[in-house]
């Protein structure tokens, strides 16, 4: 450890007194708290380049006045209780005639800050169907702590260099042919960025193409990371319409500049965007030289039928930015996400991603390609599906049976789906809170505990609400809705 002190030997004050009014103040200021170790006297003694007596002299001083002990044959350490008993000497009183200017200090602020969170709701539950939760359970521990024993034992060199800021090439490539068969999408793995998850991709394209007052197309509802990070860098939102068939082409505006869209599964309300939405999609796109903003968020998850390609796949302009990540399907603490941007966007788009960041962490990234090469990242895929899949039937089983009328949409793909009461139901903001005191989480969009949704337009949901399934077996599933069902019991019994 060094200590960040300064000696002069043109001052008046002795070398010797400087150490100990320097030492002294880093404690009395909680710099040092008590147990801190201190460097060794000749290591300090060395640093400072002065004589090592002089700084055993400095040691005995303090740890004569109780602000340091010595352990034989271990070091010296700041002396436990000094904080509590309150410094020895006064500190110097603070000048009050300098005040900051915080009014001033604010107006630098460039940052607006529009509210999102993707952790869950402080507060014990039991059950929670936190939308994008992953099992824990189901990571694949074993494989991937021998991926990373693997990776460990090359050599250190990568550890211990930069990277490439686009992301380590064999990963790119395992994802390019992954996306490939997948997804439809014909890639180059030279036009793929790996990210720290979708969020750094939503990041950058704001950073390339949001000024303030650019139009940007969100869906309503929508995925709040995204429209806040838009509005954050000054956008103007054009929220549009979702409904069964995903976003409405015929209200897209002309002047937008980009449309946030999530035609796989989207994001809350659980719609796919049919095919005729889709081409027309990319006919606006083309018309009005908008990007679209694929977020493909969960589409390792169909269930019960084979999945549509990507609207990547069939974009022959090179007109839209896809965004993928192995959040939903490893674990979001990886931190592992990838963009296929068009040819225009790359070299910008690289120069942005290396002032973020230099490179995303090596380790983790080759363990990633290692785990798709060799096949292991399929078989993990299909054991997931499948666990999905029969926990999405039997939640489906489970809100039909305690809710006989109830309408469920956003089965045939993704982690969650939307579950509509009926009218004589208590309403879902309602039900939401009665819920959280039978310790299950359950989510309206207009959620004010989630904060994942921005439903700008307020639709037609107040009895809507959103269940995130892959967190929790059959039992668990069984045993929350049991809960919600005497939640909404009492509710109507009021």
């Amino acid at each position: 450890m060094q200590l960040p002190i300064l000696v002069d030997a043109s001052s008046r004050r002795s070398l010797q007194e400087q150490i100990v009014d320097q030492v002294r103040e880093l404690i009395l200021a909680g710099k040092l708290s008590s147990g801190s170790p201190l460097p060794a006297s000749r290591s300090l003694a060395r640093d400072l380049r002065i004589s090592r007596n002089t700084v055993l002299g400095a040691y005995q001083r303090l740890g004569e006045e109780g602000f340091l002990e010595t352990r034989e044959q271990i070091g010296t350490f700041v002396a436990p209780r000094v904080h509590a008993e309150g410094p020895r000497q006064p500190l110097p009183e603070p000048d009050r005639s300098i005040r900051p200017d915080r009014a001033l200090l604010a107006r630098r602020l460039k940052f607006e800050s529009h509210g999102h969170r993707v952790l869950s709701p402080d507060g014990p539950l039991a059950y929670d169907f936190w939308i994008g939760q992953v099992d824990p359970r189901l990571f694949p521990v074993r494989a991937w702590r021998s991926l990373l024993m693997k990776m460990l034992r090359t050599p250190s060199e990568q550890l211990c260099r930069y990277g490439d800021p686009q992301g380590l090439p064999a990963l790119r490539a395992a994802i390019a042919k992954y996306i490939g068969g997948a997804r439809g999408i014909a890639c180059d793995p030279a036009r793929i960025i790996v990210t720290n998850g979708i969020q750094e991709g939503l990041s950058l394209l704001a950073q390339l193409l949001v000024r303030p007052g650019t139009d940007v197309v969100v869906e309503d509802p929508c995925y709040r990371g995204a429209s806040s990070v838009f509005a954050s860098h000054g956008a103007h939102l054009c929220p549009v319409p979702v409904d069964a068939d995903g976003i409405d082409p015929s209200a897209l505006p002309a002047s937008a500049a980009l449309a946030y869209i999530t035609p796989s599964h989207q994001y809350p309300l659980g719609s796919t965007l049919s095919l005729d939405r889709r081409q027309a999609l990319l006919e606006w796109s083309h018309r009005c030289g908008a990007y679209l903003v694929e977020d493909d968020y969960d589409s390792d998850f169909y269930h019960g039928r084979a999945p549509l390609p990507a609207l990547k796949s069939q974009d022959s302009e090179d007109h839209v930015v896809y965004l993928g990540t192995f959040s939903k399907s490893l674990g979001a603490g990886l931190r592992l996400g990838y963009m296929v941007v068009p040819e225009q966007l790359l070299e910008p788009a690289l120069s942005a991603k290396a002032l973020l960041n230099n490179c995303q962490p090596w380790l983790e990234q080759a363990a990633l390609a290692e785990f798709i090469g060799d096949g292991g990242f399929a078989h993990h895929l299909r054991r997931l599906r499948r666990t999905c899949e029969a926990r999405c039937e039997h939640l489906r089983a489970a809100i039909a049976h305690y809710f006989p009328q109830s309408r469920i949409t956003g089965t045939q793909s993704g982690m969650h789906l939307l579950a509509t009461l009926s009218p004589d139901m208590p309403d879902a903001a309602s039900l939401e809170r009665a819920a959280r005191r039978h310790g299950v989480g359950i989510y309206s969009v207009t959620s004010s505990n989630a904060r994942l949704f921005d439903p700008i337009h307020h639709h037609a949901l107040r009895n809507s609400l959103l269940f995130g399934y892959a967190a929790l077996n059959e039992t668990e599933i069984s045993e929350a809705l049991l809960r919600v069902r005497r939640a909404a019991a009492e509710l109507q019994a009021a």
